[in-house]
């Protein structure tokens, strides 16, 4: 585990303390926390939009013609 310093606004610093405190935790251990669930939050939805771009089935028509558009519109 690695140590860091950062920089905050005051109002930032005094909203972390309060809930560090309702979480009855450190600040350290409460920011170490958002920023894993970040981590997690944003692998996951890498994962889920790579998955998504690979999976060509959702491109496909399954041999069925498309509709065709009305172009007049108006």
């Amino acid at each position: 585990m690695k140590n860091v310093t950062i920089t905050v606004e005051d109002a930032t610093l005094e909203w972390v303390r309060i809930e560090a405190a309702r979480r009855n935790t450190s600040v350290s251990r409460l920011v170490g926390e958002m920023l894993t669930d970040k981590m997690q939050h944003d692998d996951a939805y890498a994962r889920a939009q790579r998955d998504w771009v690979a999976d060509t089935s959702s491109f496909s028509s399954g041999g069925k013609v498309y509709p065709v558009r009305d172009l007049n519109i108006g």
